[in-house]
């Protein structure tokens, strides 16, 4: 993957899709728009607001801004950091559903404002709870806690109704001791959440309202489908007969058939309760023929022995439960836990009670010891945490400076480039290396040499060293930089690859002068005194540029095993291949036609332009 390639990913990775509007510690949530010209109308719409990290979505705290993309999902993103530091936040959840918890507090307060009651509300954390995961409202008439998943098991005795999310699981003997339970979902509606509200019963299917639907009443919240599962469970059914003729009841043997598939369907389900209950209905039927009581007594038996075996399977759990806190075995007490809660949370004695109490506060204690252990560590790691920032943020600014035009960078911002690199490899330690650490003394040195008003030698006009050729050797030989007459500059440097690259004009800090002999063999000088020559025709022939195919001079470079860069314009096998520019103007060319032309008469050449011939 490619360094912008990994840029893009890491920008992805740090993408929030909600945040909260007016300051850090607002609960009122805001869901981005994923679409650009969606984004524009939310724009226009919150103009003058701020967008921040909500410390309540476990977030930093930090103002946000909104990042506007036709090729990708758009989304919030923090302000960068006036000293090139990245972003520590340490938010983890980045979907919709991570303010959820906010979105239910703004509806159940709009909804009980509207019946003139004054809610309170908090967002509990028991036994070292996520944030977010139960919400509490409370006001002077109930109370209700909203589970939005199953990191917190419910409790149906504590004068808080709970009311669940979809995913948190509820035992069937709850569901008919209670009737009915309670459920809550969040749907998406353009930039905002909706709340349903869902009753659920035992062989019924949820039935969803919106708020607006739901009621309080003496039994606490109330939607349509409780009224009817309530009136269906109480009320007399209508009579067929006038009121004066008495109802016919069934026959004991018409009753003991119903009992036996009541009995057989509570057993299909794991109904401990209603299994129990159902035995006990049969021992009080009376009036039962000896062939149905034979029936009776034989599926009165086997369910208790069904109970007896679920009786097992309750103990050994409880004593799996005591084993583990014992041992000291935390993931599996928490597991065992969770399942004691879901499933086995009627009619408890007092050794199980004990056992899930002391269960939970040693996992809630473990908790704590994990957290404190974490935290401490974190500390720790302090020292080793700057160092990696300060080697990510030099090589940030080196990836920067290398794609910068310098020809519009002051030596006021040089220099302060050059000093925030100088500055951040010290503190980066093992964590930058050896070849980022020569490119940050290069900038350093370039940002001293502007200062002090002098140029390299091998930076000075590198367009002028690259395209203008050197006359013939005129130079006096104490002339140590000077270039040879028949040489042309390249700068030539590895790239992460270890692949070798040139050009002829120095395009990179890190890059390497070399002065490129021209060929001295017949068949590369022969093409390019006729590539000079057709140039410089077209050249007088016409007042528009050369072109582009003949305006190139291709050389290729290589490395020798003794470390050393030569370079030729004739094949070579390993050799990397450098296209460089060729002058436009007519005065260069005829310059460089000149040198070409000398080295040829030198060597015995004829000065005749190669020309490839047609075969006939």
């Amino acid at each position: 993957m490619g360094q912008q390639e990994g840029e893009r990913v890491a920008t992805d990775r740090r993408r929030i899709q909600t945040a909260v509007l007016g300051g850090p510690d607002s609960d009122e949530p805001l869901m981005l728009p994923m679409e650009a010209i969606e984004l524009d109308a939310f724009r226009r719409h919150y103009e003058g607001h701020t967008f921040w990290c909500g410390t309540l979505l476990g977030g930093c705290g930090g103002q946000l801004t909104t990042k506007l993309y036709t090729d990708k999902v758009c989304h919030f993103a923090h302000y960068a950091d006036p000293d090139g530091l990245p972003q520590a936040c340490g938010r983890h959840a980045r979907g919709v559903n991570s303010a959820d918890h906010l979105y239910v507090k703004s509806a159940a307060a709009a909804w009980l404002d509207d019946s003139g009651e004054d809610a309170h509300f908090d967002y509990a954390r028991p036994e070292g709870a996520p944030l977010g995961s139960v919400v509490d409202v409370h006001w002077s008439r109930g109370a209700l806690r909203v589970h939005l998943d199953h990191a917190v098991p419910p409790a149906w005795d504590t004068g808080l109704e709970p009311v669940l999310a979809q995913t948190v699981p509820v035992e069937r003997d709850i569901l008919i001791r209670r009737w009915y339970v309670h459920r809550i979902r969040l749907d998406s509606d353009g930039t905002a959440r909706r709340v349903r509200i869902g009753t659920e019963a035992f062989a019924r299917d949820t039935e969803w309202f919106t708020l607006d639907d739901c009621y309080m009443t003496e039994r606490g919240l109330t939607t349509p489908a409780v009224e009817h599962i309530i009136r269906s469970r109480t009320a007399t059914p209508p009579s067929r007969w006038p009121a004066t003729k008495p109802k016919k009841q069934p026959d004991a043997d018409t009753r003991a058939q119903v009992l036996l598939r009541q009995l057989a369907n509570a057993r299909k389900v794991d109904a401990v309760v209603v299994v129990t209950r159902v035995c006990n209905d049969i021992a009080d039927l009376s009036g039962v023929s000896a062939v149905r009581r034979a029936e009776l007594d034989d599926a009165v038996r086997e369910a208790h022995l069904w109970l007896q075996g679920q009786a097992d399977v309750r103990r050994e759990l409880f004593q799996r439960l005591d084993q583990a806190v014992a041992e000291a075995h935390v993931t599996e007490a928490r597991e065992l836990l969770t399942r004691v809660n879901a499933t086995q949370a009627h009619e408890r004695t007092d050794d199980e009670n004990r056992i899930a109490g002391v269960a939970a506060s040693f996992i809630a204690a473990r908790t704590r010891a994990r957290e404190a252990a974490e935290a401490q560590r974190e500390k720790r790691q302090t020292p080793d945490w700057v160092a990696r920032v300060a080697a990510d943020t030099v090589r940030r600014v080196l990836y920067d400076l290398r794609y910068r035009n310098r020809r519009h960078m002051s030596k006021a911002t040089l220099h302060r480039h050059a000093q925030n690199l100088a500055e951040n490899a010290a503190k980066a330690g093992k964590h930058l290396s050896a070849s980022h650490r020569h490119e940050v003394e290069g900038w350093v040195r370039r940002s001293e040499n502007a200062r002090k008003g002098v140029v390299p030698a091998a930076q000075a006009h590198p367009t002028d060293q690259s395209t203008t050729p050197v006359k013939p050797d005129t130079a006096p030989s104490g002339a140590a930089n000077k270039p040879a007459a028949h040489t042309v500059p390249v700068w030539v440097w590895k790239d992460h690859y270890g692949v070798l690259r040139a050009a002829d004009h120095q395009t990179r800090p890190e890059a390497t002068v070399r002065h490129v002999p021209l060929p001295r063999d017949a068949g590369p000088l022969q093409r390019l005194y006729g590539n000079l020559t057709r140039m410089i025709t077209e050249r007088q022939n016409a007042s528009g540029p050369v072109h582009a195919n003949r305006s190139t001079l291709t050389v290729r470079l290589w490395e020798t095993p003794d470390g050393h860069l030569t370079a030729s314009l004739t094949r070579r096998k390993g050799a990397t291949i450098a296209s460089l520019t060729l002058p436009a103007e007519l005065e260069p060319l005829r310059e460089l036609h000149a040198k070409v032309a000398a080295q040829m008469e030198a060597c015995g050449i004829p000065r005749q332009p190669w020309t490839k011939h047609n075969k006939r």
